[in-house]
């Protein structure tokens, strides 16, 4: 599988953005996908994850009411729509997947697109 995120870029606060994550040479239907991120001199952390099926979602709770993931099985994509973005949402958000698997945990999943560049200016 490979993965590839984009759709990030520079947005005031308040402001939106829509990330997306697009598979290739796999279907991912039966994939987990998570998107996690990673601000300037920090550790990597968990932002949502959405279930192989999608029925079940999940969200640290800095995102929580703010952020939605979902997902297209047909297209073999992920979305990640954020809103009432706030400066402490600047960070490269990388999305991921692995079989089975929506939890938190970075070392589970097994593949890692490329990450896309989200700031958020006062």
């Amino acid at each position: 599988v490979q993965l590839q995120a984009s759709g990030g870029g520079l947005v005031q606060a308040g402001g939106s953005l829509r990330l997306t994550c697009a598979a290739s040479r796999r279907a991912l239907s039966s994939y987990g996908m998570a998107w996690f991120r990673q601000a300037p001199g920090k550790e990597r952390e968990f932002v949502g994850s959405i279930s192989w099926s999608g029925d079940s979602t999940r969200y640290a709770d800095s995102v929580k009411g703010r952020f939605a993931i979902s997902r297209n099985n047909a297209w073999n994509t992920g979305d990640l729509q954020m809103n009432s973005l706030e400066p402490k949402d600047t960070a490269v958000y990388y999305c991921a997947a692995s079989e089975y698997y929506s939890g938190a945990a970075g070392s589970q999943y097994t593949y890692w697109g490329q990450g896309t560049q989200v700031t958020v200016s006062s």
